[in-house]
């Protein structure tokens, strides 16, 4: 997997607006009544990629460099998740994220504090992330697997897995 590198001291005036609208667009999330047509139009707009059908996204929300997520059908966001996605996020199908979860696809070089470093996250169908857990860079979470409350992944999960701890461990095949 190829990391990507942004340096964040050369961002153009367009990249710069949009992380401004994407910041006013959770705000505007977090401040909106839940399942009305506004919430629903706000969330839209946000994820410009596109949300699937039957997709639900529960405020309080943070999302940087949202046009970078992908969200697939019948999927369940529950409160307070973080998404960092210069480096993309793509969640497929059917997938569960539990409150308080972070999902990270970038990180900042040891070096060069200013330069971020970025690899794709990618939640499989069915998968089911529990409270708390973070998900970080270049993580790929197999179809069916389960995470923890408050794990955190660092490495690929295979499908049909339990993965729990601090780093994230299979414990189980199901």
């Amino acid at each position: 997997m190829e990391e990507i590198r942004i340096d964040m001291r050369t961002q153009t005036p367009e990249e710069i607006a949009m992380g401004v609208k994407d910041a006013q667009l959770c705000f505007k999330i977090n401040h909106t009544m839940p399942y009305t047509e506004e919430y629903n139009s706000l969330i839209n707009e946000l994820f410009s990629q596109g949300i699937g059908e039957n997709s639900r996204i529960m405020p309080p929300i943070t999302v940087v460099r949202a046009k970078n997520v992908k969200i697939g059908k019948n999927v369940v966001i529950m409160n307070n998740c973080l998404m960092m996605s210069a480096g993309g996020i793509t969640i497929e199908d059917n997938v569960l994220v539990a409150a308080n979860c972070q999902i990270i696809s970038n990180n900042h070089d040891l070096a060069e504090h200013q330069i971020i470093t970025c690899k794709p996250v990618h939640l499989k169908k069915n998968c089911w992330v529990g409270a708390g857990a973070s998900i970080l860079p270049g993580v790929t979470i197999g179809e069916n697997s389960v995470i923890g409350a408050g794990s955190v992944v660092t490495k690929d999960v295979p499908d049909n897995c339990i993965a729990v701890g601090s780093p994230a461990k299979v414990i189980k095949h199901i």
